[in-house]
């Protein structure tokens, strides 16, 4: 598996446009499974069931119950990534043959990133160096290739909404590009072992800290053409060859 890590910090101002625009731009990937995992339930549908009352609290998930010894001191941040990969593959009728293999590119996506893996490895006593791996934001996407025999590129991008929104950008530049056959997008925000963190900065933020997972199984589409506009994914493009 190539190796590529970065973080995901452009301008509050990049956004993804449609239209008609200049060459050198991509087309809309397609989606071809959805995987979520929140506090509410599983699936897309489960967000109807999002209580008002939690608008100040912390919504937590479950973690998942994953059999095998290899999970046994996997992070609920590994556990969660498994099982929203295996959602979205099942969403979309995709068994582990098809996902494996160096055709396919992962991008993890993560505000809190691997804080809690870490907190947990420093203050747990029965820590010990078995543990360590756990606490690098590669372990996530490192147990989802594992799990499925991915041999394709990976990007980390650790930051909070405009992360999520350049991770779509380079999966559409890696499936237009030919760099990855499918492309699975990732993010995962565990909020529990460091929820005391978040209440001192209250005030940086409004609504409630909700966990979950969320995956999207992205393939080449013909779709309206998407642009980054922002100054960091512009970069990125020429660094890259393009206009």
């Amino acid at each position: 598996m190539k190796s590529s890590v970065g973080e995901g910090r452009p301008g509050a101002e990049g956004i993804l446009r449609g239209g008609a625009l200049p060459p050198g731009v991509v087309p809309t990937p397609r989606i071809r499974g959805v995987g979520l995992l929140t506090g509410w339930g599983d699936g897309l549908a489960a967000l109807s069931a999002a209580r008002p009352e939690a608008a100040t609290g912390l919504v937590t998930v479950p973690t998942p119950a994953l059999a095998g010894e290899r999970f046994r001191r996997a992070t609920r941040e590994c556990l969660l990534a498994v099982a929203a990969v295996r959602a979205a593959a099942a969403d979309g009728g995709l068994d582990a043959a098809e996902l494996g293999g160096g055709g396919t590119g992962i991008l993890y996506v993560s505000a809190t990133g691997y804080a809690a893996a870490n907190r947990a490895f420093l203050q747990d006593e029965s820590s010990t160096t078995l543990h360590f791996p756990y606490t690098s934001p590669s372990a996530v996407p490192g147990e989802v290739t594992i799990e499925f025999g991915i041999r394709g590129p990976y990007v980390n991008l650790m930051g909070g909404g405009t992360a999520a929104l350049q991770g779509l950008w380079y999966a559409a530049r890696w499936l237009a590009d030919g760099i990855a056959d499918r492309v699975i997008l990732l993010a995962v925000e565990a909020v529990h072992e460091v929820r005391d963190l978040f209440a001192r900065a209250r005030r940086l933020y409004a609504g409630p800290l909700i966990e979950g997972a969320a995956c999207l199984v992205l393939a080449p589409g013909g779709g309206e053409p998407l642009r980054w506009a922002s100054t960091a994914a512009n970069s990125f493009r020429q660094s890259n060859g393009g206009p």
